[in-house]
C-alpha cells in the first residue's frame, strides 16, 4: 500500500507542476485545443499614415465647413471643394448684373470643366425664382445652391451680388465682390489652375 501511495503522490506532483506552466507553448509549439495561448496578440490594425504614392488629405479651410442644398434638393458639403480649384459664384435671380454675366460664367465653367469646379450660390429670393433663372440663363451645366437664409453668403462676407470666391487647391480663398468681365474671369481662372 505504501508503494501505491508513493505512486499517487508522484502523479499528483506531476499534475500540479504541469498546471504551473500556465498553458504557455514553447517557441514553435502550438497550443492544444481549449488551452489558452498567452503569447502576444497579432496586430489587426495598419498604420494610419499615407503609404507610398498616397497623399495626405487636403486641409479644409474654415470657410468651406458648410452644408447646403442644391436647387434640386440634394445635400452639398463645402468640404468637398477642399484640395480643388473651385469658384463660387454668388448671384440673385432678380439681379440684372447677374443676368448679364450668366452667359460668361456658363461659358467659363464649360471651358474649364475637369479643371475648375463651379458652384453657383443663389440667395435673396425663393427656390422657384432660382430654378427659373438657371433655366432661362442656361447656367445648368454646373450645380447651384439654394442659400435661402444667406448663411453661405455671410460665411464669405458677401453682402451684394454678383461676387465670387476663388478657391485654390492649397486652400487659399480670395473673395471678389464685383462683376467680372470675360477677360477678367479668364485671367483669374488661369491663375487658379496655375497654382
Amino acid at each position: 500500500m505504501g508503494r501505491a501511495r508513493s505512486l499517487c503522490l508522484a502523479f499528483a506532483t506531476l499534475v500540479v507542476l504541469a498546471g504551473c506552466a500556465g498553458g504557455q507553448s514553447s517557441p514553435g509549439q502550438q497550443s492544444s485545443p481549449g488551452q489558452p495561448d498567452s503569447g502576444p496578440p497579432a496586430s489587426t490594425t495598419a498604420a494610419a499614415s499615407p503609404g507610398a504614392g498616397q497623399t495626405a488629405p487636403a486641409a479644409v479651410p474654415e470657410q468651406l465647413r458648410f452644408a447646403g442644398r442644391t436647387l434640386d434638393g440634394k445635400d452639398f458639403s463645402g468640404e468637398s471643394l477642399a484640395g480643388k480649384a473651385a469658384v463660387l459664384w454668388f448671384w440673385a435671380p432678380w439681379c440684372p448684373t447677374c443676368q448679364r454675366e450668366a452667359p460668361t460664367v456658363a461659358s467659363a465653367a464649360q471651358a474649364n470643366a475637369g479643371k475648375v469646379e463651379f458652384v453657383g450660390v443663389a440667395a435673396q429670393d425663393d427656390l422657384t425664382a432660382m430654378q427659373s433663372f438657371v433655366t432661362k440663363y442656361q447656367v445648368g451645366s454646373f450645380q447651384h445652391l439654394a442659400d435661402l437664409d444667406a448663411s453661405i453668403w455671410r460665411r464669405f462676407d458677401v453682402t451684394y451680388q454678383p461676387a465670387y470666391a476663388f478657391i485654390s487647391p492649397d486652400g487659399s480663398i480670395e473673395v471678389v465682390k464685383d462683376q467680372l468681365t470675360e477677360a477678367q474671369l479668364a485671367d483669374r481662372l488661369r491663375q487658379l489652375t496655375a497654382s
